[in-house]
């Protein structure tokens, strides 16, 4: 845990698009914090993010260009909230200036880029936090906890299907711009699906087997992938970025019993059990602002350091190899 001398985190952020609401949803509340500049590229983000947020934007700077807003303005922290392939450079750029540093996901966009960070993150020794705002959440908290017990025994079978209708939401955008995203709906949306299961059930994936289909498009929209984890447990993922809803499943198989995530939904069901049974208490809610305030303040550990993005972009990385070559790609941390 990191401990400061602060009353308060002077913070600033990079990339005022729509995410940038999210967070600032969640910054508003939390009293320690004192935004002091914005930044992006295009000026009428920037704007409207002003408007949305009158109070807590009243003194704050704006700035087209991020280096500007760093070399004029003293900050303890930032957030990065802007398109993928940009990550990498920002956050190296602000931990360089000893900056603490928020960075939504992904990460980054290569497993060099993400070792590369963490390096620079403990030569500086300062927070990187990943917005998986899944960890966050009293389901995810409570499917951690419930597997840590031992209560459905040793994790055997992952189940996973993701189905959006990603495929015309973002057409058109930046995300179906490789150039600028790094790749489709695996390093988009389903990135939050890779980093949840990894979290929750604490398994390595060892070896990676994927088929992808653009739909002609530049990037992946519909992919299908088997995982093979390190204590042999395997996993069948499906991810479907052309889909009229929205539908997310998790279950998880282990020698005890079975969890069922149906679209938030929790249900267990044990060997010897008459019925699934839905847990009537979860874990509280938090979120990835308030935990990145609150470890820069040395009152929380980091809950989605930057390990997380490691695993999830080196996993990334080996379904795309294995859709390109047809074949199986090992994994190792």
């Amino acid at each position: 845990m990191v401990q400061l001398k602060l009353s308060n985190v002077k913070l600033g952020v990079i990339g005022c698009g729509g995410i940038s609401h999210y967070h600032l949803s969640h910054l508003m509340l939390i009293p320690e914090v004192n935004i002091l500049a914005i930044s992006d590229i295009i000026e009428p983000n920037m704007k409207k993010l002003q408007h949305a947020f009158p109070s807590l934007l009243r003194r704050c700077k704006p700035f087209l260009n991020y280096k500007d807003m760093l070399n004029s303005v003293k900050l303890d922290a930032v957030e990065i909230l802007t398109p993928h392939m940009q990550h990498f450079e920002q956050a190296m750029e602000c931990l360089n200036r000893d900056l603490h540093t928020l960075i939504e996901k992904p990460m980054v966009c290569t497993t060099e880029q993400a070792e590369g960070l963490i390096a620079k993150a403990e030569e500086k020794k300062k927070v990187v936090l990943v917005s998986y705002q899944r960890h966050y959440q009293p389901q995810f908290r409570h499917i951690k906890r419930f597997i840590e017990s031992g209560e459905i025994g040793d994790i055997q079978f992952i189940s996973a299907m993701q189905c959006q209708n990603w495929l015309n939401l973002t057409k058109g955008t930046w995300r179906q711009d490789p150039k600028i995203s790094g790749g489709g709906q695996l390093i988009d949306s389903a990135s939050h699906l890779f980093d949840i299961i990894l979290w929750v059930t604490g398994l390595q994936p060892s070896e990676v087997s994927a088929f992808t289909n653009n739909l002609d498009t530049p990037v992946d929209i519909d992919s299908s992938i088997s995982i093979r984890f390190d204590n042999n447990a395997q996993a069948s993922i499906g991810i479907v970025g052309n889909s009229p809803c929205w539908e997310e499943n998790i279950t998880i198989y282990g020698s005890k019993g079975v969890i069922f995530y149906r679209n938030g939904k929790l249900e267990h069901l044990l060997f010897g059990g008459d019925a699934r049974i839905e847990p009537m208490k979860l874990p509280e809610a938090s979120n990835p602002d308030k935990n990145f305030i609150n470890t820069i303040l040395g009152k929380e550990e980091n809950e989605t350091p930057p390990i997380c993005g490691l695993m999830v972009i080196k996993m990334t990385e080996a379904m795309w190899e294995s859709a390109k070559t047809g074949k199986k790609v090992k994994v190792s941390f």
